[in-house]
């Protein structure tokens, strides 16, 4: 008999719960699983309705200030739970994610792509080059795809309201890692695949603790934190801290 798509789905979720600080995510009761869903659902639901207004004039600024679409959907790497010889394990898996388009159109991710490799390899004298600066923020500031109304956006994380929508399917929750993008999960060292061990999410630990000053090492500590922690109260808590955050802009740029 033929491997299964789950065999599969299970084969790669073995070999990322094997690894060293295994997390009992994964095994958290199913109460919390269901009241963390229904918290999602409802506070997606109540962002998306209470932010329509906003919603529609961040739109409309988007089309008038840039050709292309309103939105960029872009996949990202997430996980979902699965069971597996009668374990609840969590395996890699793949979406859409939507954004409010802030850059040009088909913008050339090559850029990018060559800052999360220095990123991730901690080459600050590369990040420096590519930054035109040295500079302790640990994210692409000067970076010339954004729009001008793209710049404004990611200053006040507007960019990621559409996420509600992934949150509402299903992909995403309202509280965890932030979802990785395929090339950056391509190099990543094994210990870092670890905050693939829960559902991503829009806020997390790290964006209410080192926003944009922790280095990737650091962040994904963060990440691992929260997974081998990871409870109701957090989960409220970092959702209360997140309006803050924003509002202080904290490692916005």
């Amino acid at each position: 008999m033929g491997t299964t798509y789950l065999d599969k789905q299970c084969a790669e979720a073995e070999i990322i719960t094997a690894l060293p600080h295994e997390t009992a995510s994964a095994q958290l009761p199913l109460t919390y699983w269901a009241l963390k869903r229904v918290i999602d659902v409802v506070g997606a639901a109540l962002a998306l309705i209470f932010s329509s207004p906003l919603l529609a004039i961040i739109a409309l600024w988007v089309v008038i200030d840039s050709k292309g679409p309103v939105f960029f959907v872009q996949p990202r790497v997430g996980a979902k739970r699965i069971r597996c010889q009668g374990r609840w394990l969590w395996a890699p898996t793949r979406f859409n994610c939507y954004k409010f388009r802030t850059m040009i159109h088909k913008a050339d991710p090559a850029l990018h792509q060559a800052y999360v490799a220095a990123l991730i390899q901690n080459d600050q004298q590369q990040i420096d080059q590519i930054q035109g600066e040295k500079t302790t923020a640990k994210k692409l500031v000067h970076d010339p795809r954004v729009t001008r109304v793209g710049k404004y956006l990611r200053m006040w994380s507007m960019d990621e309201l559409p996420q509600f929508f992934n949150v509402l399917l299903g992909d995403m929750s309202l509280v965890g890692p932030r979802p990785a993008i395929p090339y950056e999960v391509e190099l990543y060292q094994p210990w870092h695949m670890q905050r693939l061990l829960t559902k991503p999410g829009l806020t997390g630990l790290w964006q209410v603790t080192a926003r944009s000053s922790a280095d990737f090492d650091d962040m994904v500590r963060l990440d691992i934190a929260y997974i081998q922690n990871q409870n109701l109260s957090m989960d409220l808590k970092i959702l209360f801290k997140t309006p803050l955050e924003v509002l202080k802009r904290s490692g916005a740029y």
